[in-house]
């Protein structure tokens, strides 16, 4: 249902304090066609509350001419920075950008944050950002899952569907997505709450078998026949199944590029108000489908793209699953079970 003005606003102002805003600070809002008013009016008016000086930058939308879907975070490319000068320089100057078009895997936003900028991205409907503001406890729980995750070497991933997968760790930076920005530099989600890291390249080895009620990413459908995945030296190199495995083939060879098939990043939902369920209950252009990702206790990976994370694969084609009913084990120690989060992974303890 919709939210009312004042929620969105006190949503806003909550996120705000947390990313430590200080007043005479610059806020950037980055916006195109798609941004939501709301969403976009009530970030303004909290930035301002703030003592903030606030900008906005509208750039026009790109690659809808190459991507066969809507979904905002379904084509990594070029973006509407992309040789515009002018444009970057004013994010660059900014304190903090509050993202509200999709920066996501471009080489412009690694340079916005190398320079001490602060990014927030914020897309979901407004009743999702109010439903998951982030708290402090978000933090503390992603944090500590993120000190375990820094620790390990392997992590193994098996189901009772049938996985059976390892993954080498260590290469690669861990992201710790918790809904706000309190360090210069940071990048994050609102709404999150998760982790993941990018396995060794070459390394993950095994078998995916994904289960009814898995979920396809940017499909944004829940699976509804096993699909099986062989991985072999880092790259999916058999997908295999009935009809949502002839979708995500047939999706997949449309991009014309086999490092779409190459294992991108890896980890755990840990938001206990994200829900699995929620997904069939929104039209499939109105969210960006973060309670999937971000569900406690999935194991969320990825095809495609690992520049995120400092690496030299770069892709248009990103898929991300969350799967249900999963054991992660780093090192041999439980850390997920059958879908539960345990307090080594940042779970609540009872």
């Amino acid at each position: 249902m919709p939210v009312r003005d004042h929620q969105l606003l006190d949503a806003w102002m909550q996120v705000l304090t947390l990313s430590e805003l200080q007043p005479g600070q610059t806020v950037t809002i980055l916006t195109s066609s798609n941004t939501h008013p709301q969403t976009l009016a009530m970030a303004s008016l909290a930035a301002q509350c703030k003592g903030a000086i606030v900008n906005r930058l509208d750039l026009p939308p790109v690659n809808g001419e190459k991507s066969l879907t809507r979904d905002l975070l379904s084509y990594f490319g070029s973006t509407p920075l992309t040789g515009n000068k002018a444009a970057l320089a004013m994010l660059k100057e900014s304190d903090l950008v509050l993202d509200l078009m999709v920066l996501l895997f471009s080489k412009e936003q690694h340079e916005i944050l190398k320079g001490g900028t602060k990014i927030l991205l914020a897309i979901e409907p407004p009743e999702v950002l109010v439903r998951m503001v982030p708290t402090v406890e978000d933090r503390s729980r992603v944090l500590k899952a993120s000190a375990r995750l820094q620790a390990a070497s392997q992590m193994q991933v098996t189901s009772a569907a049938g996985t059976d997968v390892c993954f080498a760790l260590g290469d690669f930076p861990i992201l710790e997505e918790y809904g706000f920005t309190d360090k210069p530099g940071r990048w994050d989600h609102w709404p999150s709450g998760f982790l993941a890291t990018w396995s060794n390249e070459g390394t993950a080895q095994g078998r995916i078998v994904l289960d009814r009620g898995d979920i396809l990413l940017p499909q944004k459908s829940y699976v509804t026949d096993p699909v099986i995945l062989t991985i072999e030296k880092g790259y999916v190199t058999k997908i295999e199944g009935r009809l949502d495995a002839d979708f995500l083939r047939e999706y997949m060879a449309s991009f014309n590029d086999p490092e779409s098939y190459a294992i991108s990043h890896i980890g755990w939902g840990l938001q206990e108000r994200a829900h699995w369920s929620v997904l069939s209950l929104y039209d499939r252009e109105a969210t960006a489908a973060m309670d999937s990702r971000a569900f406690a206790g999935n194991f969320l990976w990825s095809m495609g793209p690992n520049n995120e994370a400092g690496g030299s694969r770069e892709t248009a084609c990103h898929i991300d699953i969350p799967m249900r009913n999963c054991t992660v084990t780093l090192d041999g120690e439980e850390i997920v079970v059958a879908g539960k989060v345990l307090p080594a992974g940042g779970g609540k303890v009872t």
